[in-house]
């Protein structure tokens, strides 16, 4: 049979059985060549019932005896096929899984390389450490990983609930993964072993539905990478209020399982002797010591954003779906308000999404100003009795200060504005974990990413025509709907072949009106009113040499200089956009030393200062 198997494997006849033994054994038996990895001997395990410890991660003789078995059984007709969109059969790739992959990647390149070095360089005493281990080779992995990978993205924080849902993002595409030309319907249907785990109604509307999708509200990931859900435990008909299991897919399938809203009389049981339940796919109604599970809340079903929609019961699917995608679209407003009509998740996803800060430890509010709020957390009972005292001399007591820097004013990857608002005054008494300032998008703690406004479900004079909506003056006179937006704009003053461009207020053809933003540099000030058109940084190209004509040749002759010939490259602010400079930043770059050959004749060593300034003037 090993001379078979040695066939099967490689091209002609075993030399000898001990060769092919050892083929086989370094194919599926060899620690060194061969890795299941702890999630494929989980599944082996669980999939043909068997008891190998699951530090083994290569195939044993067991495995193959049962996996044999098995597929005579399936041929047989007994046993079934595994379903392959189950989610016992799908499981999440977290970040830190992927780095570590790329890392491994990185370390075998780099293991060659030193192997590589090694064997050329024979003399040992001649080697350095440094000769054979170049670090680069993991780092440049690293970084194309985060700097070019299909997963790796640049974060959505339009408002704080895009923040969150972009953090609790599940993909089938990527390396590794579908692409939407291949991806069928089977694989972005909704899944009965989807329930709690990944939510039905969140997902995009175009060519990626169903691929890209959103954890569910109470789902976890387990350290296998599969979703768990957690679920109240029932018991001859009684449901346990302090007992909560977790379960992943596998292990929900044969359960039985109520829903969260069955009726339950003052002693936690079923008031009903039939209990709507769900089972594998099937929703049997089930005598009542039946049931093993209950679910802990409606919402375990949904995804963050889809439980923040008021009465999404009675909504159409479709229609869910396109108001959980456009609530991540609402841009932070100047004045928030929390909605009148909530689910009371509100407070949970502006704590969570980290737009508000949160008092660590409790104490007494000793100091608030835009930027900051200070705590002083020192022992309570002696600084009460001293403020009776009116004991206020800087060492009277020992304090411990918690201080908390407020975000003023700073750009989002989407050009909106975060600005934190303390909500705390001078002298109050806080809890741990109470609310110390508004975020972008918060009042009061709480979600708020629009403005409770009465609207009338009427026609008006065929203005309001199917999708397009009239607005009350008001709302715009009152700043309800406006906005704040931080845009960034940036120049680079290079060296061109035509030689070195110039930042500088003196700009050909300009009039002084147009210059009266700008400081002697040539730079806008900070504070400026600008429009479009604007000069906000001046500066000068050289052109390349011209012909001179006999006019200039005489002014050349008489003024000993030649008349500077320049074109002006400013940078202007660019069409609709109008606001005010709140901040502007000069970089520049000092070159290494630049080598350069002079005519083949001499070498030269240049040491060039590259006045690469980049300016970034946020508008």
């Amino acid at each position: 049979s090993l001379q078979q198997i040695y066939a099967l494997l490689r091209p002609g006849d075993a030399p000898d059985a001990a060769t092919a033994k050892q083929a086989l054994e370094r194919l599926f038996f060899s620690p060194k060549r061969y890795d299941l990895g702890r999630v494929g001997r989980y599944k082996i395990n669980q999939r043909l019932s068997l008891t190998t410890d699951a530090g083994t991660t290569v195939l044993t003789k067991e495995d193959f005896v049962a996996i044999l078995r098995y597929l005579v059984e399936l041929h047989e007709g007994r046993g079934h096929v595994d379903d392959i969109d189950h989610l016992g059969n799908r499981r999440i790739r977290s970040v830190g899984e992927l780095i570590a992959n790329q890392f491994s990647v990185g370390l075998s390149r780099m293991a060659r390389l030193v192997k590589e070095r090694m064997s050329i360089n024979t003399d040992p005493e001649k080697i350095s450490l440094d000769d054979l281990v170049n670090a680069r080779t993991v780092s440049a992995v690293i970084q194309a990983f985060f700097g070019s990978s299909q997963l790796s993205q640049f974060m959505d924080q339009t408002n704080p609930l895009a923040e969150l849902t972009h953090k609790r993002r599940l993909s089938a595409l990527g390396p590794g993964g579908l692409t939407r030309e291949r991806a069928g319907f089977e694989v972005r249907d909704v899944h009965y072993s989807q329930y709690g785990r990944m939510c039905p109604i969140e997902t995009p509307e175009g060519p990626n539905i169903g691929l890209i999708t959103s954890l569910a509200c109470f789902a976890r990931v387990n350290d296998l990478g599969f979703v768990e859900t957690p679920y109240r435990v029932v018991k001859n008909g009684k449901v346990s209020n302090d007992e909560i299991v977790w379960l992943d897919a596998n292990r929900e399938e044969d359960a039985i399982i109520a829903q969260a809203n069955a009726k339950l009389d003052d002693n936690s049981t079923f008031a009903d002797d039939l209990v709507l339940c769900r089972q594998q796919g099937d929703v049997p109604l089930v005598p009542r010591d039946r049931v093993d599970y209950m679910d802990v809340a409606p919402e375990q079903l949904v995804s963050i954003a889809a439980a923040l929609i008021p009465f999404l019961e009675h909504d159409d699917a479709n229609r869910a779906l396109m108001g959980s995608n456009m609530q991540r679209q609402a841009v932070p407003l100047l004045n928030p308000r929390t909605p009148l009509v909530g689910t009371g998740l509100e407070e949970k996803v502006a704590r969570d999404s980290g737009a508000v800060v949160i008092a660590k430890r409790a104490g007494v509010v000793t100091h608030v100003t835009a930027d900051e709020i200070i705590v002083d957390s020192g022992p309570a009972e002696r600084r009460l009795a001293e403020e009776r005292r009116g004991d206020d001399r800087p060492l009277a007591r020992l304090t411990q200060h918690d201080r908390y820097r407020l975000k003023k004013y700073w750009r989002t990857n989407q050009d909106t504005a975060i600005n934190q608002r303390p909500l705390v005054k001078l002298g109050q008494r806080i809890k741990q974990g109470d609310v110390l300032a508004d975020g972008a998008g918060t009042e009061q703690g709480e979600l708020a990413l629009g403005s409770n406004v009465t609207v009338a479900f009427m026609p008006w004079y065929g203005h309001n025509f199917e999708d397009a909506i009239v607005l009350s003056e008001r709302l715009v006179k009152d700043d309800v709907y406006s906005s704040i937006h931080i845009q960034e704009l940036e120049l680079h003053v290079r060296d061109t072949k035509r030689g070195q461009e110039e930042i500088t207020r003196e700009i050909p053809n300009v009039s002084e009106e147009a210059l009266l933003d700008l400081d002697e540099r040539g730079i806008v000030r900070i504070g400026a009113h600008v429009k479009p058109g604007d000069i906000l940084v001046g500066k000068i190209t050289p052109k390349g040499e011209t012909e001179l004509s006999p006019e200039e040749k005489l002014l050349t002759a008489i003024f000993g200089e030649k008349a500077k010939d320049v074109k002006d490259s400013s940078l202007k602010v660019p069409p609709g956009m109008e606001g005010v400079v709140i901040d502007v930043k000069i970089f520049s770059r000092i070159e290494d030393q630049v080598v350069e050959k002079d005519r083949g004749e001499r070498i030269g060593e240049v040491r060039r200062l590259e006045n690469e300034e980049k300016l970034r003037v946020n508008e």
